[in-house]
């Protein structure tokens, strides 16, 4: 069955530091070798990314290492981006909250039982009958997983309409150290949240947004260690490989390989390219695995250089972009693609609406 993607929003915690003030701040705080400071200049002032939306009453909080504050931030800036990005989907789409049958929600940046669906459920008012479903440790791709889980509950009820949501505040899980990796990840990732109404297609809502045509995974747990969260002290430790532009491109690519030719398709027929802003490498090593012309991927570059890596989100984030700079011609496809810890990769196949 093809769900309609009828409302999508994104929202982002209000703070906003530039590279540059995060290369003051990191330099101001922590003790660093020469070489050290010179990994974080190079990645913090020469790099693609302008800032990053982070989740802070006070910037000192990023050099919080009690796993508790960390919890606590995580879930305050957590609820109040989810909530905004829902409720900016649900004025999209023209939904009520007391319509809403379903609630999805994904996360991989703070653990909490109950999950962040019973905080949802009651920042948002939303009905007690609601089915709810929380996805946890799925990583960067988890936000299309979460769409076909709502898509399921869909099909299973053949009611709506569901409220998928993908929310992450990787600031909580910012580890100041000095090792490589770390670095990479303290300069790159960011917070935000997004989120999409989805409905069975109806006489009363025809188009939405998007139709989703079918969805595809690829999971490769030989190189699960290459990319993931571990934990350390109580607290989660981000752990990047180099290998990562490369791994991802290849499970991307078999995502899209085995998507399209299940449809008929080739990658020509494919008018918009989403994928997760993991990085410029990343972005570099897909467009080169998909023979993608140059400018194919510049929406998820944009919003990479705009808001960094906010992990699972991101993908919708490029969506929205999508959406609102081109507004796609009916019956144009895209594809949307993202790949995770795991090491996972997923992928969705849409059609775009009429206005």
């Amino acid at each position: 069955m093809t769900v309609n993607i009828r409302g999508l929003g994104t929202a982002t915690p209000s703070r906003y530091a530039t590279q540059s003030e995060a290369y003051q701040f990191f330099t101001t705080h922590l003790p660093l070798e020469p070489s050290q400071r010179e990994l974080y200049r190079r990645i913090l002032l020469n790099g693609k990314i302008r800032g990053r939306y982070l989740g802070l009453d006070d910037d000192m909080e990023i050099m919080a290492t009690d796993p508790d504050q960390l919890l606590n931030r995580f879930l305050k800036f957590g609820r109040q981006v989810a909530a905004t990005a829902a409720r900016r989907a649900l004025d999209e789409a023209g939904v009520a909250v007391g319509d809403i049958t379903g609630l999805v929600i994904n996360t991989c940046t703070g653990y909490l039982c109950p999950g962040l669906t019973s905080y949802l459920a009651s920042d948002l008012r939303l009905p007690t009958t609601i089915r709810a479903l929380d996805l946890m440790g799925m990583g960067c791709g988890a936000a299309l997983p979460n769409l076909e889980a709502a898509a399921g509950l869909l099909a299973r009820s053949e009611q709506g309409p569901v409220l998928s949501i993908a929310v992450e505040i990787c600031s909580a899980t910012i580890f100041p150290s000095h090792e490589p990796e770390l670095i990479l990840s303290n300069a790159i990732f960011g917070d935000g949240a997004a989120a999409a109404v989805l409905d069975r297609p109806g006489q009363c809502h025809p188009g939405g947004l998007a139709r989703i045509v079918d969805f595809e995974a690829n999971l490769q747990p030989r190189f699960r260690e290459d990319l993931r969260y571990r934990h350390q002290g109580g607290r989660l430790r981000n752990y990047l490989s180099k290998r990562v532009p490369v791994i991802g491109a290849r499970t991307v690519s078999e995502v899209v390989d085995r998507l399209l030719a299940r449809h008929g398709l080739s990658r020509e027929d494919i008018n918009w390219w989403a994928v997760h802003p993991g990085g410029t490498l990343v972005l570099e090593q897909v467009a080169k695995k998909l023979n993608l012309p140059s400018d194919a991927l510049r929406f998820s570059h944009h919003i990479f250089e705009k808001f960094g890596n906010m992990s699972s989100p991101s993908v919708l984030f490029v969506l929205r972009e999508i959406l609102d700079k081109v507004r796609p011609r009916p019956g144009q496809k895209g594809l949307l693609l993202a790949f995770g810890a795991g090491f996972s990769a997923y992928g969705a196949l849409v059609e775009f609406a009429s206005a």
